[in-house]
């Protein structure tokens, strides 16, 4: 009989599992697919058919048979939205396709948009009389990324974006959302073997309201905006928690699909891939339209700042998008964002409060920071008691003072900021801002350096506090990613001179941190081992981990593949380092100093014999400049390179990769769906290769032109 094998899961269910009879099998398929669909009428089209007692009536019917027949119960059923297992922690997630982030528009004007139809315009290199850009605009959500991965239909996977290539497997709690399918029609029309929809995790200012006002009634703490409660609720370990905070959900694209090639969906604009997305069931925001041109852009974004306090949730501004995807690959990157796409925000939300006093910071590189501490104001949805005055200089410029009643903005709408006094407040004079000449943690002395606005102390990591930042910078995951070592413990650490600089984080044994406030046994030991992992590292984290001035991740990877050695970078000239990609005067100068420092290298020494270690290898080897002297010309989409590969292999070989056309230059490598450039080149009896003849082109051999 078909009962002894289970249709959903597809696993046979123990021997002592009473047997489905067929028709409680056709009943449970029958009442979960109405349930379904009542389920997308209320959560996804807000337009319900039948009461919630109707829709109560049948999930109890529901989880009776499941109850019966526990045999039949899967992941997928609506019955199993809660599941409220408690996870030890969040598990890391490699994003297959990585989830880039989108370059900020800072002009919050009209200009703002017609700047990028300009620069769009000028990628494609149409002129005044070629048609407008068709674009599409959608709200720019203030929630939280997320990646959900169906494999035959199923969830199976929801991630978060993290660090763009690795996100935190968060599925347990996606599950509670209800405008989020659980299966998906597969089949003809239906989606594809595999299918990742990126989309924003939010939460609805009216859902925002009755959950603080729960909390309130609880005596719990209160959530400041919907976004931070939305966060807070993704990351959560028990999914029961989550369930309780009341999230939605809206897909504004895709990551990893099954290729065209094998039977996966093929879409020639981006608003058809929202429409599929739409009749798959996801919920897609009402108000993504069409735009043609920069005026289009304009008044979208103008229709959506008037509309921004009256919806149901909060935008902080808007995104366009080139709307074909053979122009957005042939646009293709800079960077980490993609040239196709902007996020254009609107001015950040501002009050006035009275500034109480002014405290200075000092940040792990030990630069010197004024902060206002202020009477309590609620900007943009959260409660500010301290804002940056930046530096020494901006202070004045503002012209600020200590009892001034000023305006608060929050600069991005993330930090706040003060933007200047509000005239004619001051009843009395008040002497300017000064930075103090000692450092208010350590003592050291505070210097400026020529040309520089900002003070720094000179106590390095003899500085308490940064000593405090230079050790969490040092154990982020980007870093030598040593978990469990965050801020309460570092606190205690360093402000019970246990640790003093960094090499004795591996000199920490149980019996010190067992001797930590609320430090279990089992806690310590986790600490310790994950010391012992993160002892096993590579270059460019070490060299990050370092926290070197200027230095981030992707300039430390640069210095790693020059170089090949510690030593060797160590040891470099300023004129060595300004060979390294990407690597600039000031850059070279913040390198070539921190080392320069004999407590820096002894530091590193130090590390060394604790058994910290990587793989080293000779310097990456210079390719040939064989093309030195040449100017190529890149145009269409090449079968297996993007845009940006190719020309770093050019420049790699010597060449001059230039944007147009002309009588200099020396190729035009064309792929499908070349343009103007393609004409120009035929015009002007230039050379044009396809992108086998770009490769050979580069190995030294003899071409002869042809696309």
């Amino acid at each position: 009989m078909t009962e002894n094998f289970d249709l959903f899961s597809g696993e046979t269910p123990s021997a002592s599992a009473t047997p489905a009879p067929n028709a409680v099998v056709a009943k449970v398929q029958a009442l979960r697919a109405q349930l379904q669909q009542w389920a997308h009428e209320y959560y996804v089209q807000d337009a319900p058919t039948v009461p919630d007692g109707e829709y109560d009536r049948v999930f109890q019917q529901l989880q009776g048979l499941e109850g019966a027949y526990p045999q039949l119960i899967t992941p997928d059923s609506p019955t199993q939205r809660v599941i409220g297992a408690v996870l030890d922690g969040l598990t890391p997630v490699r994003h297959v396709v990585p989830m880039l982030s989108i370059r900020t528009e800072t002009d919050t004007e009209a200009t703002g948009a017609e700047a990028f139809d300009a620069r769009i315009r000028r990628e494609l290199e149409l002129d005044d009389s070629a048609p407008a850009v068709e674009y599409v605009c959608e709200p720019k959500f203030d929630g939280l990324a997320m990646s959900l991965r169906y494999e035959q239909g199923r969830l199976v996977h929801a991630v978060t974006r993290g660090d763009g290539e690795v996100g935190e497997e968060v599925t347990h709690n996606i599950r509670t959302i209800r405008q989020i399918p659980l299966t998906l029609p597969t089949g003809v029309g239906g989606v594809p073997p595999v299918l990742e929809v990126r989309g924003e995790v939010y939460m609805r200012r009216a859902d925002l309201e009755k959950l603080n006002a729960r909390q309130e009634a609880a005596g719990a703490k209160l959530f400041a905006n919907p976004r931070n409660a939305a966060a807070g609720a993704v990351r959560q370990l028990d999914s029961n928690i989550a369930a309780q905070r009341p999230l939605s959900f809206f897909a504004y694209g895709m990551g990893d699909v099954t290729p065209v090639a094998e039977g996966g969906p093929q879409f020639g604009t981006h608003y058809a891939l929202l429409q599929q997305l739409k009749a798959w069931g996801f919920p897609v925001a009402p108000q993504v339209q069409i735009a043609h041109g920069a005026a289009e852009l304009v008044a979208f974004h103008a229709r959506m700042g008037a509309e921004r306090a009256t919806l149901p949730y909060e935008i902080d501004g808007v995104v366009y998008k080139v709307n074909s995807l053979a122009l957005q690959r042939q646009l293709g990157f800079v960077t980490r964002e993609p040239r196709w796409a902007v996020a254009h925000k609107y001015p950040a939300e501002e009050m006035p409060t009275v500034m109480e006093g002014i405290d200075v910071q000092v940040g792990r590189t030990g630069k010197l920071t004024p902060v206002a501490r202020l009477a309590p104001v609620a900007v943009g949805g959260v409660v500010v008691t301290n804002a940056t005055l930046h530096n020494l200089f901006e202070t004045r410029k503002k012209g600020v003072r200590v009892g001034d009643t000023v305006i608060v903005r929050r600069a991005g709408d993330v930090i706040p900021e003060v933007v200047g006094r509000v005239p004619g407040t001051r009843a009395a004079y008040v002497p300017n801002f000064r930075m103090p000449a000692a450092c208010p943690i350590c003592g050291s002395a505070v210097v400026r350096e020529k040309g520089e606005a900002n003070h720094r102390c000179t106590g390095g990591l003899f500085c308490a506090a940064q000593r405090k930042e230079a050790l969490l910078h040092f154990a982020a995951r980007r870093a030598m990613d040593i978990e469990g070592l965050g801020d309460k413990l570092v606190d205690q650490l360093v402000d019970g001179n246990v640790v003093r600089t960094l090499p004795d984080l591996y000199k920490l044994g149980l019996t010190s941190l067992v001797a930590l406030d609320r430090m279990a046994e089992k806690s310590a030991q986790n600490v310790l081992d994950a010391l012992e992992k993160s002892k096993s590292t590579t270059l460019p984290r070490f060299l990050f981990g370092l926290g070197i001035r200027n230095v981030g991740e992707a300039t430390a990877k640069d210095l790693a593949r020059h170089f090949g050695l510690l030593d060797a970078i160590m040891d470099a000239s300023v004129e060595q380092l300004l060979e390294v990609r990407d690597v600039g005067p000031i850059v070279a100068d913040s390198i070539h100093t921190f080392f320069a420092q004999p407590h820096n290298r002894e530091v590193v020494e130090q590390l060394r014999a604790c058994g910290v270690h990587w793989e080293e290898g000779a310097p990456a080897e210079k390719p040939a400049q064989i093309l030195a002297g040449m100017t190529v010309v890149l145009t269409g989409t090449l079968p297996t390179l993007t845009r940006d590969a190719a020309k770093d292999m050019l420049e790699a070989a010597g060449a001059k990769v230039a944007g147009s056309v002309s009588k200099k230059t020396s190729y035009v490598v064309a792929g499908a769906d070349a343009g103007s450039k393609l004409a120009k080149a035929e015009e002007l009896g230039v050379k044009v290769l396809d992108e086998a003849g770009m490769l050979a082109l580069l190995q030294g051999g003899n071409v002869d032109g042809g696309a």
